[in-house]
Order: structure tokens, then C-alpha cells, then sequence
């Protein structure tokens, strides 16, 4: 068997009788911007001071602050690469990292919750790809930026087969679990279902009427031209800024979860892990019923993965949401029921978008009559379950439910009977230890 990536001769000696690895060569220019941004930062901080510093400079002057700014910032890019090593053993990702003050990271191989490879257009063009690790605890994600991008997927799937319980003399030759394609959102698709969002028409109506209605109080053309402009550039750049980032969407299984490949300048490589989805939510704007599209957004436990299917027909969408939960079937509309007639008086004509279904598997709660969103919450992964009426919805003996996520993220039925919703919160409550006691264990590979 051939050596792990990133060992060998330049390799750094082993610590505990384990191999460290570098990163790849390439990242000290990522690294050496930082001295730069530190100046940055304090022109951008104070910049009537940097403002007269400039004016004293003279072109001497500036050569040599560039002399010595230059080799510095390549110096410091090339140190910390030189100290940043990494290793893995049979039960974490140790990385260690600093100049003087040195950090070690022990990231435990079965708190892992996702492995992401991602790309940036510069990345991509060196051949080189960050490896980005959702870790239960923690609030932002780990990091080995750069790897050689073979290098980075070969890490990738050591990982994995050392979490799924594979011996370590095995887990190389393991390699990346196969992958079976289910969707590839077309390139045009996208664009439309972009075109057909409200929040898109929204902005740009916000562009036509707001500035019309500045000049004719104004009659001032810089003022409307000054409030028109960033209208108009802000919806073209949520438009264009989803679809040069949802670009080429595909959706593959594997056995360590649903892989999740898109972008058209930064490349992603994401991966839903089985078992760790909170929260499916099925979204439907107004604008896509007619064509029934639909988009599918999640909530997974401590990722920031949170879009499954950025737009999809609503039957194909199902079929890939039935493999994150295994066992759903997505209740109808017609299986949705409704709160009570009296419910309208505290939301009149809105309160018909609420509706609330109960399986033996998932908690399913509808909002929105324009924008519609119906949210699927396994029994098992249900946190808490709470009641809440406030005097009004009291008076009306009308209730809402809400049911707390290890998401941190709450799903609430709405207006519901007062009695059904007290009913609902004891049923609720023993579906969800039953489930939890039931689900299987969440593992890789499995």
C-alpha cells in the first residue's frame, strides 16, 4: 500500500508514533495576505490619519515600505505554513497551527457531522480545494485550506471509513464511497425559477415606484438616480448571485449520505449526513404552483448545509426528500387540516395557509397562503414540544404548538383548537421518546 497523502520525504517527523502532513504548497500566498489586510484595516480605520500619512510618502519612501512589506508578508505565509501540520489517528483529525502561541485541535471522528470539499475560482485554477468539517459543538467549521484536490477527496474518504469503523490500514484503500446520480437541476430551469420569485419582482417594482415617487417630490435627479441605482442592482445581484451559485445543482446517494455538487465560479462539494437532518422544509412561492416546482430546504444539526433542492417538479422532490427521511411520504394538501373558522378573527383570510398533519413518522406543519412552506419534523428528532396562547387566542380557545429541533430551529402549528392543541402536546410528547428510542444510530457508511 502506497504512502498516505501529503507523507513522504518533506513530510514533517511523526508525533505519538502518528504521521503529520502538510498542507499543500500553495497555501502560503493565501496566507501571506494577512500583514496586508492588517494595513488595510487600519487605512480603512482611521483614514484621515492614513490619508496624511500618504501625502507625506514620497516615491522613495513608498519603495522601500513595499521592500519591506513584501518579503514580510511572504515570510509569514510561508511560517505558518511551515507550522500548520495535521494528522490523523485512529479516533480524531488532530491539526496543530501558530507561530508563537500554538494551538491544537483533537476533532473526534465520530462528532463529525459533515465533510465538505469547496473550490474557489482561484482554488480551482491551482488545482488545489479547502476541506471543511461540520463538528458537533461547535459554532464554525473546521478547516484544511489548501489540498491538492485529489489530495483533499482521498482525505475526505479516509475520514469517513475511519468514522464508519473501518481498521486504519484498510481506510486508504477504501477510497470515496460510489455515488448514484438522482437530479441535475438544468441550467435554464434555475434561470426561470429565479425570474418567477416574488422577492426578485418585489425589489424591482421597489426600483420603479420609489424613485417615481422621489422625483415628484424631489424633482431631484441624483436623488432618485442615487436611490434607483442600488435598487436595481440589489435584485439583479440576488438573482445573479443564486444562479452563479446554485449553477449546475446535482444531488447524488452514496452510502455516507446525499451528495450535493454546485456553483459555476466557486465549485461545492457538500454532503447531507444520514441521520442528522432536523427539519425538511418544502417551500412553494406563488409563482411556481402553475409549473409544481417546489424548493427543499433543510435543518441539519450543527452544518450549515440548509438547500436540498434549490428548485425541482414537486414528484421528484419527494422522492429525494423519502431518502433523507426514509419511511415519509409527504402529506397532501387534502391531508392538511385546517384551524378552526374562528381562527379568522385573529388572522383574517391568512389563516386559511395554516394546516397540520400527524403521521406515525414526521410532526408536518403548513404556513403561508401566497408562499407556501410545510415543514417535516421526524418524531425522533423532536427537542421539546411547547404551548403557548396568548389573551386574545385564549378568549378564542384558539393555541399554538411548537416543537423545538436539535437545529435549534422551532416548528409551530398554528390556531389550532384549543383542546386538539393540549391533546396534540401530550401525543406529541410520546412520539417523540417512542422515536427516539426507535431511531437507529446515526453513522457513516452505514
Amino acid at each position: 500500500m502506497g504512502s498516505p497523502p501529503g507523507s513522504g520525504p518533506g513530510a514533517p517527523p511523526p508525533a505519538d508514533g502518528v504521521a503529520e502532513r502538510r498542507l499543500h504548497p500553495v497555501t502560503p500566498l493565501r496566507r501571506a495576505w494577512a500583514p496586508v489586510a492588517v494595513v488595510v484595516g487600519w487605512a480603512v480605520h482611521d483614514p484621515d490619519q492614513a490619508q496624511r500619512q500618504l501625502t507625506r510618502l514620497t516615491t522613495t519612501h513608498l519603495l522601500i515600505g513595499l521592500a519591506v512589506l513584501i518579503p514580510a508578508a511572504a515570510l509569514y505565509g510561508f511560517l505558518t505554513w511551515w507550522f500548520t501540520h495535521y494528522a490523523v489517528t485512529d479516533t480524531e483529525l488532530r491539526i496543530r497551527t501558530g507561530l508563537l502561541f500554538r494551538r491544537t485541535a483533537h476533532i473526534r471522528l465520530e462528532r463529525i457531522q459533515a465533510i465538505d470539499v469547496t473550490q474557489p475560482l482561484l482554488a480551482r485554477v491551482a488545482g488545489v480545494a479547502k476541506l471543511k468539517l461540520d463538528v458537533i459543538g461547535t459554532g464554525k467549521k473546521d478547516e484544511l485550506a489548501f489540498l491538492g484536490a485529489d489530495e483533499a477527496r482521498a482525505l475526505r474518504a479516509e475520514l469517513l471509513a475511519r468514522a464508519a469503523g473501518f481498521a486504519p490500514e484498510t481506510a486508504h484503500e477504501v477510497g470515496e464511497a460510489p455515488a448514484r446520480q438522482l437530479l441535475r437541476v438544468p441550467p435554464g430551469v434555475l434561470a426561470v425559477s429565479l425570474l418567477l420569485t416574488g422577492a426578485t419582482w418585489g425589489t424591482l417594482l421597489a426600483a420603479v415606484v420609489v424613485p417615481t415617487l422621489l422625483w415628484l417630490a424631489t424633482h431631484n435627479l441624483w436623488t432618485v438616480l442615487a436611490t434607483a441605482l442600488p435598487l436595481v442592482g440589489a435584485a439583479g445581484a440576488s438573482s445573479a448571485g443564486r444562479f452563479v451559485g446554485e449553477y449546475d445543482w446535482t444531488v447524488a446517494e452514496s452510502p455516507d449520505g446525499l451528495r450535493i455538487d454546485h456553483g459555476l465560479l466557486d465549485r461545492a462539494h457538500e454532503t447531507v449526513p444520514p441521520g442528522r437532518v432536523q427539519t425538511v422544509r418544502i417551500v412553494e412561492p406563488l409563482l411556481w404552483w402553475r409549473r409544481r416546482w417546489v424548493r427543499v430546504e433543510l435543518d441539519v444539526a450543527g452544518s450549515s448545509n440548509s438547500v436540498l433542492l434549490p428548485v425541482a417538479p414537486r414528484e421528484i422532490a419527494e422522492s429525494v426528500v423519502a431518502r433523507v427521511l426514509p419511511g415519509v411520504t409527504v402529506p397532501t394538501g387534502k391531508e392538511l387540516s385546517r384551524p378552526p373558522r374562528r381562527a379568522a378573527r385573529c388572522r383574517p383570510l391568512w389563516w386559511r395557509g395554516h394546516g397540520l398533519a400527524v403521521t406515525d413518522a414526521v410532526f408536518a406543519a403548513r404556513h403561508g397562503l401566497l408562499r407556501r412552506s410545510l415543514a417535516l419534523v421526524p418524531h425522533a428528532k423532536v427537542q421539546s414540544v411547547r404551548l403557548t396562547q396568548g389573551p386574545w387566542r385564549r378568549a378564542l380557545r384558539l393555541a399554538d404548538v411548537h416543537v423545538d429541533t436539535g437545529a435549534n430551529k422551532t416548528v409551530a402549528a398554528r390556531l389550532r383548537d384549543a383542546g386538539e392543541a393540549a391533546e396534540l402536546l401530550r401525543s406529541q410528547a410520546e412520539r417523540s421518546r417512542t422515536g427516539r428510542r426507535d431511531a437507529p444510530p446515526d453513522r457513516w457508511m452505514a
